[in-house]
């Protein structure tokens, strides 16, 4: 069951406290649904704010399956400038979706960096999540690297990488198409 604001309000209202305690914890109960309130609306201007900067942006991040405009707002303002970025591998480096090698022995293995922006990967992460859910390319680069042998967390990894690849592409060719003016 999924608990709104306005179905907890309901539900609070048909509390009747016997005692002190009780009267307490609905207390308490009231305050949390103000909390709510508060953070919904929150909430609700953040994305609006994202949606503004995003359309004001004239990028095309959102056409990629997995990113919203709260997540592509995200990745334009961890980015910035896209040509600080010589290549895609840097742009990988940089969010921390650039495999390292972590072999032992025989065993040939890769792990993402620690390093790197972590709100930049955290949004690449979420955005390469969705794309394992819903039918396209991620999801088929997903599925291929499963049937190989990989585990889901090697597969995830390399769909990050891709994910990076393709939003390098797409900011590098939205700077050339929608050049930002720079201020003297």
């Amino acid at each position: 069951m999924h608990l709104s604001a306005t179905k907890a309000s309901t539900l609070l209202a048909k509390v009747r406290p016997g005692n002190a305690v009780e009267t307490e914890r609905k207390q308490v109960a009231r305050d949390l649904l103000a909390d709510i309130r508060r953070l919904d609306k929150a909430i609700a201007e953040n994305r609006r704010r994202c949606v503004t900067a995003v359309a004001a942006s004239d990028t095309t991040l959102t056409q990629l399956t997995g990113i919203s405009d709260v997540l592509a707002a995200k990745i334009l303002g961890h980015v910035g400038d896209v040509g600080r970025f010589p290549s895609a591998d840097h742009l990988a480096s940089y969010a921390g979706t650039a495999p390292i090698e972590a072999s032992s022995g025989d065993v040939v293995r890769h792990r993402l960096s620690r390093r790197g922006n972590r709100q930049l990967n955290n949004a690449i992460h979420l955005a390469a999540h969705v794309q394992t859910i819903f039918p396209g390319p991620g999801r088929d680069y997903y599925q291929r690297r499963l049937a190989t042998g990989s585990s889901r967390t090697e597969a995830l990894r390399a769909l990050k990488r891709q994910l990076t690849k393709a939003i390098y592409r797409t900011l590098v060719a939205d700077s050339v198409t929608h050049p930002v003016a720079v201020a003297a």
